[in-house]
């Protein structure tokens, strides 16, 4: 004969944990930077880094080592700048399901070039358009947007969802 323990039963308090997965996906729309969407899940206090990278209006504008900011310029395959967004998000969700956001919003772009002298010789290089702004806002995690409005007139939209 087998002895039968009970065990005390176990409660759900609530359909996932806070520092669970949750699923965001992050759109922007800019009439300079172009648009972009990417769908991702990260979990409550850490942070995920999108990169878009596409070609701008008139096309990719030629650059050479020797102009200025070279290396922080985003390039294709054939030296040419392009156009690039980053986002770096970072949500920490609190206890009610808020999340508190931190967005880091980075964009180059060439529009047209400009001459650039150095060392005597004048060179044509890339006119870089760079909007770098940092936002802090809070958003519930049940589905719902949140969309916000850069100073260049992008719009950044979040959604969140466990």
């Amino acid at each position: 004969m087998t002895a039968a323990h009970a065990t005390t039963p176990i409660t759900v308090t609530s359909q996932s944990a806070l520092d669970g997965p949750i699923c965001y996906t992050v759109r922007v729309t800019s009439k300079q930077f172009g648009n972009s969407q990417e769908t991702r899940t990260i979990r409550s206090g850490e942070s995920d880094d999108f990169t878009w990278k596409t070609v701008p209006p008139g096309g990719p504008v030629l650059a050479t080592d020797a102009c200025p900011n070279y290396a922080s310029l985003p390039l294709d395959t054939n030296g040419a700048m392009i156009r690039q967004t980053q986002i770096r998000f970072a949500p920490v969700v609190a206890s009610d399901g808020t999340a508190s956001v931190q967005l880091s919003f980075q964009a180059q772009m060439p529009r047209g070039v400009k001459d650039v002298t150095k060392s005597g010789k004048t060179l044509k290089c890339p006119n870089d358009v760079t909007v770098s702004q940092i936002l802090r806002f809070t958003m519930p995690v049940n589905g719902s947007t949140k969309t916000l409005t850069l100073s260049d007139g992008t719009e950044v939209a979040v959604s969140a969802k466990r």
